[in-house]
């Protein structure tokens, strides 16, 4: 039986899904994000959106963009604080997904799971270019899988690495123009 005609033998039950966003630094992440979640409310779906509590980086609560668009969410510390939503939550957004623990791919299928819709955003590898926190296997478990691409600061060619430019190598740093830049395949390896 195809999901389809699964969904129409079952019309009175809600369909929950995970998207991913996904790509480098500066490549619209968040934006696209919050594209989803405002298109949600102009449906009049309730809607809630979580963010790590580490990422200040331009709010303590709300979700912005390079582009200065936001959005309200709530900090959390760790995934499972996600699951103590109201009931009448239909959509969920997670920003900067990377930064949380493991546990998020299991709390993202027992909302979607619930009928929930859940858009997870975030970097798919770290500064050295390997998989990086949950993304990976949320991408893994996504009905919808996103990837979307910066500029390469050197070349111009669309860029889906994070090349730190800041002298450290600590696994997680955050920051901005300052830190990091988006680079192609060839300019991060540096091919030529």
């Amino acid at each position: 039986m195809l999901f389809s005609e699964h969904r129409f033998m079952h019309n009175d039950a809600r369909y929950g899904s995970i998207e991913v966003i996904c790509g480098s630094m500066f490549s619209g992440k968040t934006e696209e994000l919050i594209r989803r979640m405002r298109r949600a409310q102009l449906a009049r779906l309730d809607v809630a959106v979580f963010k790590p509590r580490t990422d200040t980086r331009y709010h303590a609560a709300d979700v912005i963009s390079h582009d200065s668009n936001s959005l309200r969410s709530k900090p959390i510390n760790h995934a499972s604080d996600i699951l103590s939503l109201d009931s009448s939550i239909r959509v969920v957004g997670i920003d900067e997904a990377q930064f949380f623990d493991d546990g998020l791919p299991g709390v993202c299928n027992t909302l979607a799971n619930q009928g929930i819709r859940v858009i997870v955003a975030g970097l798919d590898m770290d500064f050295k270019g390997r998989p990086f926190g949950p993304i990976p296997a949320l991408m893994a478990i996504a009905e919808h899988v996103t990837k979307v691409h910066a500029v390469c600061m050197q070349c111009g060619a669309p860029a889906n690495y994070s090349f730190r430019i800041a002298d450290n190598d600590e696994k997680l740093l955050l920051g901005e123009r300052e830190s990091y830049e988006p680079r192609c395949r060839v300019c991060f390896y540096q091919l030529v």
